[in-house]
């Protein structure tokens, strides 16, 4: 990054941080500070002034994919007039950090550590109450520096990862749009190493599956799931916040995570996509999901007796200003229902039921590679709009049967919430070796008018022809009303735009219903 952009970063950053002062003083510096290896690091430092000699808890912020360390200079500011030191700094390889970009590699992952080792020697922070905190790669990175470093005692991991494998290659299955995404992203904002170099090589080709697959042996150092034991052994505090529909980093890989927390731990679950639940809370603006985290780091850091501890460790919010709460996450899965998949009946649209009972003995075919109007959407954009109440909408009864299987459930006779994960059990019959399944789960209208509430895909790779596979799919978690006289709808498909496809043109996919393991969907309904 050459020198006019760190000038013209850091002058932006003073200059916003002076806009922004809120309730107590603090003083705000741009700081180049020495990386683990002495690559010089962009950092905004907020030191509270006039609010007692200190020290005062730290909180050190990495930047998210792509973005300065100006992404946070709102949360900042309140955080600072408020007693905190905090350091929010662009993450190694991006704009005004020197260095490579190394996708959460060792190097990033220890700049954290050095950046709190430069404020504990130039700013009057705590030894004893640092967190760390941030969106997206800063928020994977926040937890994998809390594995390794034993100094940071709380985190707030906000849209971020757990297992990279489940994020980019979920059931085998790469987003071609998220991962173009964030390739482009890295090319335009900062200086990719050889992980990115290789995976933007194959991508800028359209092998969005090799790009992936060739960083898998990556992926495990690189995710917080891998050492989860760390965080336990020390009772980290945890709080993480994902959008149901998350296009880079999806909830079910979070929520997993979550479950094999046993410190103080708390999981936000939100309408929107990737980062948009919290990003205008990063601005300053209010928000519930950095609300939460300032209090979470209230009574983590600052030792408060705030009520954080009696509040419910899960959360669900269906919508805005509405949140669901559970003591874990197996009570938000109790009482699943489960409806059997029957046989699809009918010459030009033949359609299934989504029944109280099973059926089995059936069989029902579909081409493979035949689009559908049955998608996820688009990355980013369509996870935004939901949030907003505009979700991912399509006709039903133009659903093309040639290359879709649909079953349809009765009628709700009053109004029922969805919350948790669906699960799907099937058995189908591929006549290739490679195929890519898409299933969707819908609300739909008296009209046949349909919203997305969740999907999920599957790809088969390496199956023989011919040979049933009973899969067991978890569809991704969601909240969603379903008012009385709308019928759960089940979507599978062989494509989706958001997602590389396995399939082949020529091929079909056989579903049926073995007595043995009949095929099923389980909905958590109440």
């Amino acid at each position: 990054m050459n020198k006019p952009w760190i000038g013209g970063i850091a002058a932006l950053a003073l200059l916003v941080a002076s806009a922004s002062a809120v309730a107590g003083a603090f003083s705000k510096t741009y700081e180049r500070i020495p990386g683990w290896d002495g690559a010089p690091m962009g950092a905004l430092v907020l030191v509270p002034q006039g609010q007692g000699s200190g020290p005062f808890p730290l909180i050190v912020m990495p930047a998210s994919w792509s973005l300065p360390n100006l992404e946070y200079l709102g949360r900042a500011t309140q955080l600072a007039s408020d007693g905190y030191v905090v350091v929010s700094y662009t993450s190694r390889g991006f704009w005004d950090s020197a260095g490579q970009i190394d996708i959460a590699g060792a190097d990033t992952v220890e700049d954290v550590s050095a950046v709190i080792d430069w404020a504990l020697a130039h700013t009057p922070a705590n030894p004893n109450a640092i967190g760390a905190s941030g969106i997206s790669y800063g928020a994977g990175i926040s937890l994998l520096a809390a594995e390794r470093d034993p100094r940071i005692k709380a985190v707030a991991a906000l849209s971020g990862w757990a297992d990279l494998e489940a994020s980019l290659y979920s059931n085998r299955t790469v987003s071609q749009q998220g991962v173009g995404l964030l390739v482009g992203a890295g090319a335009l904002t900062g200086r990719p190493g050889p992980d990115l170099a290789q995976i933007s090589t194959r991508v800028a080709v359209g092998d969005y599956d090799g790009a992936v697959q060739g960083f898998l042996p990556q992926a495990a150092s690189r995710s917080p799931a891998s050492d989860v034991a760390a965080l336990n052994a020390r009772g980290t505090a945890v709080l993480l916040g994902n959008a149901f529909n998350d296009g880079l980093f999806p909830p079910n890989q979070t929520i997993a995570f979550f479950n094999q927390l046993r410190g103080p731990k708390q999981l936000l679950l939100s309408q929107g996509d990737h980062a948009t639940a919290e990003l205008p809370g990063a601005l300053g603006l209010p928000n519930e999901v950095y609300t939460a985290t300032t209090r979470w780091f209230d009574r983590h850091l600052k030792q408060l007796r705030n009520g954080v501890d009696s509040e419910a460790p899960v959360r669900l919010s269906p919508r805005a200003g509405q949140w669901l709460e559970y003591a874990d996450w197996a009570s938000v899965q109790q009482g699943n229902t489960r409806l059997g998949l029957s046989a699809p009946s009918g010459l030009l649209s033949p359609t299934g039921g989504l029944i109280g009972s099973t059926a089995s003995g059936w069989q029902s075919r579909i081409a493979t590679d035949v689009p559908t109007l049955a998608d996820s959407g688009v990355v980013l954009v369509s996870g935004l709009l939901q949030g907003i109440g505009v979700p991912v909408t399509t006709s039903i009864p133009l659903v093309n049967r040639t290359g879709a299987a649909v079953w349809v459930g009765a009628p709700s006779n009053t109004l029922r919430r969805l919350a948790g994960s669906p699960s799907l059990r099937v058995t189908v019959v591929p006549s290739q070796s490679k195929v890519s399944l898409f299933a969707y789960l819908y609300r739909m209208d008296a009209l046949g008018v349909a919203q997305l509430i969740t999907h999920a895909p599957y790809s088969l790779r390496g199956a023989t022809p011919g040979r049933a596979v009973t899969l067991d799919w978890p569809l991704q978690a969601a909240a969603a009303e379903i008012p009385a006289g709308q019928r759960l709808v089940l979507v599978i498909d062989t494509q989706d735009v958001r997602y590389t496809d396995a399939s082949d043109g020529g091929g079909t996919v056989t579903f049926t219903s073995p007595a043995a393991t009949p095929s099923v969907l389980n909905v958590p309904l109440r």
